[in-house]
């Protein structure tokens, strides 16, 4: 893993990306980090072509992006339009919403929205992948509901967005799954697993949790994966800092 394919997932910073003036002073704040690329997602209104600038401006890359998933199914063609206006190759489908993993039906239908999208943006040259919550890892026909997308779906039409605390968090193993998806993972989300003194998981930054990230970079970079994405749902304080902790440890530990 090169630092240049380490990136920020602006969720992280969404309190601070409510306004134009707002996204400019965290964009800038992101690249003094050290930070070369972003995942957008998480801020407020803004056009692409000022947000392009903005990042073009701090010399950052916008690797991915996180689009509604109602959006991603059915206004398939918005989105590939917003990505192309942001030089942009990957989104994700970021949660699956209202689909009841009770219901075989909407688990099926999810699969098969996911597999028609992701071969309308396929296309277009863009990728479509699939960011997990521990909820995918209700079991259905026998296994884990995110084996059966997977499984359901072409590799050409979707592709892994594997986020590591919440296989961890569903009872998966982070680093098997980025061996399963090999081939098929060109994003990462690095989210380390906490557990407290109180008996409760919580999300720490990179380094300060308790994967095993040696391993896991070691397997995801085996199966080609692309960007390293840092993510922190919920910081203990200032989370700039926490974007910081991480991205130092990325560099001093496991970087080439």
């Amino acid at each position: 893993m090169q630092i240049n394919q380490v990136a920020a997932q602006l969720y992280t910073l969404r309190d601070h990306l409510k306004t134009p003036a707002d996204i400019a002073t965290t964009l800038k704040k992101v690249a003094a980090i050290g930070y070369r690329a972003v995942q957008v997602s998480g801020m407020g209104p803004i056009d692409e072509a000022e947000l392009l600038k903005i990042l073009n401006s701090e010399g950052l890359t916008c690797c991915a992006t996180h689009e509604p998933g109602l959006r991603i199914l059915d206004e398939t063609a918005q989105v590939i339009e917003r990505l192309q206006k942001l030089n942009c190759r990957y989104t994700a489908f970021p949660h699956p919403g209202a689909v009841d993993f009770r219901q075989a039906d909407q688990i099926e239908t999810l699969a098969k929205k996911l597999d028609a999208a992701g071969a309308a943006m396929a296309k277009a040259g863009l990728v479509l992948t699939y960011h997990n919550h521990a909820i995918e890892f209700v079991h259905y026909q026998g296994r884990p509901v995110l084996e059966y997308i997977y499984a359901a779906t072409d590799p050409r039409h979707l592709q892994g967005e594997i986020d590591t605390y919440w296989i961890q968090a569903g009872g998966g193993d982070p680093v098997a799954w980025c061996q399963k998806l090999k081939g098929r993972l060109p994003l990462l989300h690095l989210k380390d697993y906490g557990w407290s003194a109180e008996g409760k998981p919580y999300f720490a930054e990179i380094g300060r949790g308790n994967l095993n990230w040696p391993a896991i970079i070691t397997a995801a970079e085996a199966s080609g994966c692309q960007w390293f994405i840092v993510e922190q749902d919920v910081c203990p304080g200032d989370p700039f800092e926490s974007l910081a902790i991480s991205f130092r440890y990325l560099q001093e530990k496991l970087t080439k």
